[in-house]
């Protein structure tokens, strides 16, 4: 398992100018809001994603999995942090799927919430959700 650490102040720095500029490629024609994420793995590789949203609303996929599904698809299932950014002025939390989805590749993910004037807010995904569903197979 991987063992957890703290953030250089140079990794800080470029997982909020990597999930700001993410927003740039999000695909929010219906709702307008658009998030950015980052997602740092074990070896130092970034992976960032955005919302895409359809016309049929089940078809959605958030910026968070995006990311995830891209590291996973690479072979990547171990991760040091994941930062979020939107428009909005505060401090806005991954949705529950996202929450569920991610704390299948650890529940001590710390996740930073990134402001538009570059503020963030570290919190750690079991935090967030702290009875979550798993399967004891």
């Amino acid at each position: 398992m991987f063992k957890e650490r703290e953030l250089t102040k140079v990794e800080i720095e470029k997982i909020i100018d990597l999930s700001i500029k993410a927003k740039d490629y999000a695909y929010c024609p219906y709702s307008k809001f658009r998030v950015g994420a980052a997602l740092l793995d074990e070896k130092g590789n970034w992976y960032t994603g955005v919302n895409i949203e359809n016309a049929s609303y089940g078809g959605v996929i958030c910026a968070e999995r995006t990311a995830f599904v891209k590291a996973i698809s690479e072979g990547q299932k171990n991760f040091v942090a994941l930062g979020v950014s939107t428009d909005v002025n505060e401090f806005t939390r991954p949705c529950g799927i996202c929450r569920q989805f991610m704390i299948e590749f650890g529940e001590h993910l710390p996740i930073y919430l990134i402001q538009p004037d570059r503020s963030y807010l570290k919190v750690i995904l079991k935090d967030l959700l702290p009875d979550h569903f798993k399967l004891d197979i």
